[in-house]
């Protein structure tokens, strides 16, 4: 195929300062690492792991139980490499308990509801409510490796039921808080849930979506779900007693599940790509630092859903970083500003959208709320053109003042593959270069490297955040992402990279 012509758009959207180069959080990681520019940290990252990943591990101070021995083992194939052996974690001690004890008082959650509603938890009160939840999960019989969906807006406990399930070593089933019955039953039969956390209704567009009921009706076709806890949207309680608080993180070894993530489904069977609890907590805590630069004390909206994979993102990104996540319920354009007003009512420093919803917003009008708390816009979802990235970069990034973080990945990553980098000018559209620990390039049908042209976005070598698998099929696995070029992940993304060295989708 030939170049498409966004490649050849060379005027740059964002050009980073000598001050905001100096004061990102990737140049300290390079110059603990010796190294000059971007470049130069992405070859250490995928040529010295070992050094690389320890070195992120220190330099953002992740709660390790215990560290690793090894950092990576492929014994059984590239298919099934496992990271960080001999460590012992738990992503809920280092994204919440930890913090609860660093910054006790520092803000960690605030829910804006669609009618107004106002909430905000620090650490010390998140860390309480993540305690008490999971406490009523032991209680209904919830042991390590069982599987618990939750189905909840973006809530504030949304994060405490992800996090509950953490703390005991129950692996989470985020659904998509927008599926009807049918859905639901899908994830539920293929994970064998046993527990289902939701709330008896939420709120959207000004109707109220009754959640709970939507439940009922799935679990008739859900033999496996025993329990079903109902957070109450009017007096912000759960349905039942929760415990007293008292019951300690267990620590689990680096590979033990975490979070069973679907595939939206729209193309067959929806998959469901297993994550573990070092992988995902250190791609993630890795790609917010470095790519996204969020740090200690910022303040995160990002307009998604628990059930897809930026859900997860942000409750771990922000939580193993010690910042606040703004948890936005219903429309983010009910009334037309609302995204843009909560964005300077609360502050906000890290904004994400897709290019969909910005397509959506730009009938709306212009932003007319103060976005001057904004470092970075962080998007994702799926390509850019070039008209709807113009805008947000005109009208919401102050025309090149802060970076279009665009980044992409997937359900099956656990992080991104591709991202803008607060070190290097970002091009319109573009995604920046690969990024750290990502060893990334685009292939031809031959499966010979390919420059200037489009082919296969492909992974040559193991990472992290990687999927161990798609839960209970393991040929359709190695079928998806591994038979295309042997050893070789291929991700079904068209992409490209141009003369100087830009990635694009």
């Amino acid at each position: 195929m030939s170049n498409p012509a966004h490649v050849e758009r060379a005027v740059f959207a964002w050009t980073p300062s000598p001050e905001q180069v100096a004061s990102a959080n990737v140049t300290r990681l390079a110059r603990r690492l010796g190294c000059g520019d971007y470049h130069a940290l992405h070859r250490v990252s995928v040529e010295e792991p070992e050094r690389f990943w320890r070195t992120v591990a220190d330099d953002l101070d992740i709660a390790l139980a215990r560290p690793w021995e090894r950092v990576l083992d492929d014994s059984r194939g590239i298919e099934w490499t496992t990271w960080f052996d001999g460590a012992r974690l738990n992503v809920a001690t280092a994204c919440v308990h930890t913090w609860a004890e660093r910054t006790p008082d520092a803000a960690a959650a605030v829910f804006r509801g669609e009618n107004g509603d106002r909430r905000e938890w620090t650490f010390e009160e998140l860390s309480r409510e993540v305690r008490r939840l999971a406490e009523a999960l032991v209680e209904r019989g919830v042991r390590p490796g069982d599987r618990v969906a939750i189905y909840l807006p973006m809530c504030p406990e949304a994060a405490v039921a992800s996090h509950a399930c953490a703390h005991v070593g129950a692996v989470q089933v985020p659904i998509f808080s927008g599926f009807a019955a049918p859905a639901i039953v899908q994830r539920l039969q293929d994970s064998g849930a046993r527990v289902v956390l939701t709330a008896d209704y939420s709120l959207r567009r000004g109707s109220r979506i009754a959640m709970r009921e939507t439940i009922a009706a799935a679990l008739r076709k859900a033999p496996s779900v025993e329990h079903v806890l109902a957070w109450r949207r009017d007096d912000l309680t759960w349905d039942t007693e929760l415990g007293a608080g008292e019951l300690p993180a267990l620590e689990f070894e680096a590979e033990h599940p975490y979070l069973l993530a679907y595939t939206s489904g729209t193309t067959g069977r929806p998959k469901g790509a297993l994550h573990v609890h070092g992988g995902f907590l250190l791609s993630i805590a890795r790609e917010a630092a470095y790519q996204s630069d969020l740090r200690a004390g910022d303040r995160v909206l990002f307009a998604t859903d628990m059930g897809w994979i930026m859900g997860p993102w942000t409750v771990v990104g922000a939580g193993a970083l010690g910042a606040c996540v703004v948890y936005m319920e219903g429309a983010p354009d009910r009334p037309d500003d609302r995204l843009w007003r909560l964005v300077e009512e609360e502050r906000v420093t890290m904004l994400g959208v897709s290019p969909t919803l910005v397509r959506a917003l730009i009938p709306k009008g212009e932003p007319a709320a103060d976005l001057s708390s904004l470092r970075a816009i962080t998007t994702t979802g799926e390509p850019w053109n070039a008209g709807p990235y113009d805008w947000l970069n005109e009208h919401a990034a102050g025309g090149g003042r802060i970076p279009i973080v665009n980044i992409s990945g997937g359900t099956e990553v656990g992080a991104c593959f591709l991202s803008v980098t607060p070190m290097a000018p970002a091009k319109p559209v573009s995604l920046g270069f690969p990024a750290l620990g990502q060893a990334m390039d685009v292939y031809s049908p031959a499966g010979e490297p390919l420059r200037g042209e489009v082919g296969e976005l492909v992974c040559k070598r193991p990472w992290p955040g990687m999927t161990r698998g798609i839960w209970g099929d393991e040929e359709r696995y190695l079928e998806t992402y591994w038979r295309r070029f042997p050893g070789v992940w291929t991700h079904g993304d068209w992409a490209s990279i141009d003369e100087d060295g830009y990635w694009f989708l």
